[in-house]
């Protein structure tokens, strides 16, 4: 196989080296041809009915057991208009609406399942509507439900639609992370872009693609990109792009950046694929910006895309207030026990105080004092300069895996995470939110370039996406573009789900040291 060095621009993180496409590979990459193609439709389409029996079976089971302590078997029927109806067959047309509803508010829809947090919204929002709805219907028809009905139905009932989701969730993560259920994508666009998504798409373990091919300008022959230890085919520009997806099996054609023909070219190619019932993405560059922020307006059959500013203040900022409040507080009350335990088990490991402060910068650049349980001696301040030079931590801030300083007890603490849970304390006074950027030094600020300050424009969390997403293993960039895409995508549902997934790491942690 002969190298040929691909001289175009790229990022300079990504070494890419292209070569030759072999003759005898043609009949390899075509060998499984015909049962390539759909094949991500036909996964979503199982995986879907999948949902719809889970959905199913838990709405009836909830419904079932919502109506046994209050009406029973043997309940009278009421009145509905014109017609006598039991209690049961009510019920049994509320789960049935139920189950309505969450096709309606396409709670299934395959973009969306197994990834972020829009589907766990929908299952939400389908059932808040259903309840007023039903609110109304008995209004109008002076039908008597107990409202101790509604009161165990509806909330059992997301609990148990969001923990059936979430457990095949984690079953289709792992089936993505083994190369399986992910639909085939061929990507098109300059080297650049094409370079950007490709790359993307392959850290993501659980972005749902598989990038199958690539077209970039300027490409005559077939050719192989490599990209992370992997040989993708380069599709030469001169062919059809829906020969390529034929031949590739692709179900999706992804845009990357501007298309070389502007809107035309999208259009066209839009054309072309509807024979083949591909679907067409476009990956719009708007890099740091959530789903949600994004919305689409036509107006007079001109597609404009409104981008939502960050917002800093305001009822959403409020609302997480008050739960980090009530969260906070209730916190402190549960957790009085462990505290005193582990506060004995500190003083018995080592001398020294119980609790470790230390200054912190919060938002707005405003210093408060952050308290930990003291996981080290306590000389560790004054030991820090010697051990500066075997710092394996993310850029400014000191990380050391087998960190002499650590006391016995704090080895276990730092690693469960269990010296952080004083911050609960930090967060009831208002320094810290329960969710947000991790709270840093101030020498660690006074080394920020200027798009990092933006990290102080919120609250620091006593967690957030740094802990869900390595921690410890984080390079300072990656740490940065998390903290930096909470900072302006952040929402109570995507907080709920950090906490979560924090409650996980915490079982089974990862990076902590």
């Amino acid at each position: 196989m002969t190298a040929v060095r691909d001289t175009g621009a790229g990022p300079a993180l990504l070494n890419t080296t292209v070569f030759n496409f072999p003759k005898v590979a043609a009949p390899r990459l075509l060998q499984h041809r015909a049962r390539a193609i759909g094949a991500g439709t036909r996964w979503s389409n199982r995986y879907r009915r999948v949902l719809a029996v889970s959905d199913a079976s838990v709405i009836f089971s909830v419904a079932f057991v919502a109506h046994m302590p209050w009406f029973g078997l043997d309940a009278a029927p009421v009145a509905v208009g014109w017609f006598d109806v039991g209690y049961l067959q009510i019920s049994l047309l509320i789960a049935v609406a139920w189950v309505l509803a969450l096709g309606a508010y396409r709670t299934r829809d395959p973009r969306i399942v197994g990834i972020g947090v829009d589907e766990y919204k929908r299952v939400i929002s389908a059932t808040v509507s259903l309840l007023g709805i039903l609110a109304m219907v008995c209004l109008v028809f002076h039908v008597d439900i107990a409202r101790s009905y509604f009161a165990l139905a509806f909330p059992l009932g997301v609990a148990g639609l969001i923990a059936s989701r979430w457990v095949l969730r984690r079953w289709l993560s792992r089936q993505r992370a083994r190369g399986h259920y992910l639909s085939r994508v061929l990507v098109l666009g300059k080297r650049r872009d094409v370079s950007y998504v490709v790359n993307q798409i392959e850290k993501k373990s659980g972005a749902a693609y598989h990038v199958v091919g690539v077209s970039r300008p300027g490409k005559s022959s077939m050719q192989w990109l490599t990209l992370g230890g992997r040989a993708i085919p380069v599709v030469p520009e001169s062919g059809s792009i829906v020969d390529a997806v034929r031949e590739l099996g692709a179900d999706a054609v992804i845009v990357a950046g501007p298309g070389k023909g502007g809107g035309k070219y999208i259009q066209e190619l839009g054309w072309q694929l509807e024979e083949s019932a591909t679907e067409l993405i476009l990956a719009t560059g708007l890099t740091n910006v959530a789903g949600p922020r994004i919305h689409a307006r036509p107006v007079e059959g001109l597609p404009l895309m409104h981008v939502e500013l960050p917002q800093y203040t305001g009822a959403r900022h409020t609302l997480k207030r008050l739960f980090d409040i009530v969260a906070s507080a209730s916190a402190l009350l549960t957790l009085l026990p462990v505290f005193l335990i582990l506060a004995v088990l500190i003083m018995r490991d080592s001398p020294g105080k119980v609790l470790f402060r230390q200054e912190r910068v919060g938002k707005g650049g405003k210093k408060f004092f952050m308290i930990k349980f003291r996981s080290m001696v306590e000389t560790a301040e004054e030991d820090l300069a010697a051990l500066l030079d075997q710092n394996e931590g993310a850029g400014m801030l000191f990380k050391m895996q087998l960190d002499p300083r650590v006391t016995e007890v704090g080895r276990w603490l730092r690693k469960y995470s269990l010296d952080e849970l004083p911050q609960f304390w930090n967060v009831l006074k208002g320094d810290m939110s329960l969710v947000g950027p991790r709270p840093p030094l101030q020498r660690e600020v006074d080394g920020y370039e200027t798009r990092v300050h933006r990290r102080l424009y919120i609250k620091p969390g006593l967690t957030g996406m740094w802990q869900t997403n390595g921690r410890s293993d984080l390079n300072w960039q990656d740490s940065v573009r998390l903290d930096l895409y909470y900072v302006e995508n952040w929402s109570l549902a995507g907080d709920l789900i950090i906490i979560w997934r924090t409650a996980l790491q915490m079982i089974k942690p990862v990076g902590a040291f």
